[in-house]
């Protein structure tokens, strides 16, 4: 298998201000006040990672979603409509709780939904929870959000932050690059494409580095999160930012697969992605997902506050990786 030398993958190994957690523990302080918690979307990716933390911890949990029909037999989770339209309705789903755990967004535009549709469906989910005399909100956002970005994703997490430190609520911002873990899509979908293509193409140098964090790693510094009065900000990532280069490669030698990584022009991948992605009625990268990530959006410097290492995950899981496509249109839009 080819390694990943330690210089250059392994941030610093720990920092000031990072919350601390036995690793296979639900972390941290219980969380406090309200008879119950509400999740965004406890079904989905994120989300159901929280909520499980969440009940791991002995909290009630309710969710607002919007696949209330994906509520699996027998969950002990309280299911309510997420309907923007009805922010009255939202106000009384919330009403009694004490945490309200975000994670609604929309990844990529499609149909009338896009990132300012998300920017302004957030404003109301906000207020609706303030409305209800939600003790605290916890919000997970993006590395690098900017006003001045000029990618709409990145700017419209920089307006969701805003609005929710307008509210005058308690809160606290979790900022995640790329997550990994249990039913994640990026790893799991290079892992396919390289079981299944004779080459994979990287864009440009493939230098750029990324910061991914497992998904319990961040649903524990989430209920961290919860339990605490003070209002902050944290990047939520892991130990390791291997370039992107590095990590196909880590993924290719691991399944042992034969498919040959090149580097090609940047400008070619978002056209490669399409066709794929019109092949698999999926959304697999757009371009300014691409753009995002060779600018190093996907980065940062800071110390880890995560602990499980991707590369050992990788390793770990190499027989079930890319077994099955994962069809994020499919998760989200039908």
């Amino acid at each position: 298998m080819t390694g990943i030398p330690a210089t250059g993958i392994r941030a610093q190994e720990s920092g000031a201000g990072m919350p601390t957690y036995a690793p296979g523990e639900p972390g941290g302080e219980r969380p406090a006040s309200g008879g119950f918690d509400v999740v965004t979307g406890a079904f989905s990716y994120s989300g159901a990672a929280i909520a499980r933390g969440l009940l791991a911890a002995g909290r009630p949990v309710r969710t607002v979603t919007g696949h209330p029909g994906r509520a699996p037999t027998g969950t002990p989770i309280e299911v309510r409509p997420l309907d923007f339209a009805d922010p009255a309705g939202l106000t009384a789903s919330m009403h009694g709780a004490g945490t309200l755990y975000n994670t609604y967004w929309v990844r990529f535009p499609r149909g009338p939904v896009d990132h300012q549709t998300a920017v302004a469906n957030s404003r109301t989910l906000f207020h609706a929870a303030r409305d209800a005399g939600v003790r605290r909100i916890v919000h997970v956002s993006i590395t690098h959000p900017s006003a001045a970005s000029p990618y709409s994703y990145f700017r419209g997490k920089a307006e969701v932050e805003r609005i929710l430190a307008e509210t005058g609520m308690s809160y606290a911002i979790l900022r995640p690059a790329t997550m990994f873990g249990g039913d994640g899509v990026l790893i799991n979908n290079i892992a396919w494409l390289l079981r299944r293509l004779p080459v994979f193409a990287v864009g440009g140098t493939g230098a750029y580095r990324i910061r991914p964090v497992h998904i319990d790693d961040l649903a524990r510094l989430c209920l961290v999160a919860g339990s605490s009065a003070e209002s902050y900000t944290l990047d939520a990532v892991g130990p390791e930012r291997p370039t992107f280069y590095q990590l196909v490669c880590f993924i290719k030698d691991a399944i042992g697969s034969r498919s040959r990584v090149v580097r090609v022009p940047g400008a070619l991948i978002p056209a490669a992605a399409e066709v794929l992605g019109w092949a698999l009625r999926d959304t697999l990268l757009t371009g300014d997902e691409y753009r995002a990530m060779a600018d190093g959006l996907a980065d940062t410097d800071g110390p880890p506050t995560g602990p499980v290492s991707v590369t050992q995950w990788i390793a770990e899981n190499k027989d079930s990786l890319g077994r099955r496509y994962a069809n994020e249109v499919d998760r989200h839009f039908r």
